[in-house]
C-alpha cells in the first residue's frame, strides 16, 4: 500500500473500547513501562472557573475587548481580573 488513497476505507471497522484498552495493557506489559498520560492535568478546586451567564453593558464589554487586544488574552479574562482584583 504506497498511500492511504490505497486503503480499503470501506471494508475497515471501529475498533471498540475494549480492543483498545486491551492493547494498551498489551503495550504496557510488553514494554514493562507503564503508559505516559496524555492531556492536561486536572486543576485544583481553588482554580477551576464556573461557567455563569451575565448581562453587561455594551460599553463595558467593547472596554475588554479593546484591552484584550491591546494585551493579546481574551477579553473574558479581562474582565476576570478586573472583578478579581475590586473583590479582594
Amino acid at each position: 500500500m504506497k498511500s492511504s488513497k490505497d486503503f480499503p476505507f470501506e471494508k475497515a471497522r471501529r475498533i471498540s473500547a475494549e480492543e483498545v484498552s486491551s492493547a494498551r495493557k498489551a503495550i504496557e506489559a510488553k514494554s514493562g513501562k507503564k503508559r505516559v498520560s496524555r492531556g492536561r492535568p486536572a486543576k485544583p478546586d481553588e482554580l477551576k472557573f464556573v461557567a455563569t451567564s451575565i448581562r453587561l453593558h455594551p460599553q463595558v464589554i467593547a472596554w475588554a475587548k479593546r484591552e484584550a487586544k491591546k494585551r493579546g488574552v481574551g477579553y473574558q479574562t479581562i474582565i476576570n481580573e478586573f472583578l478579581l482584583a475590586k473583590a479582594v
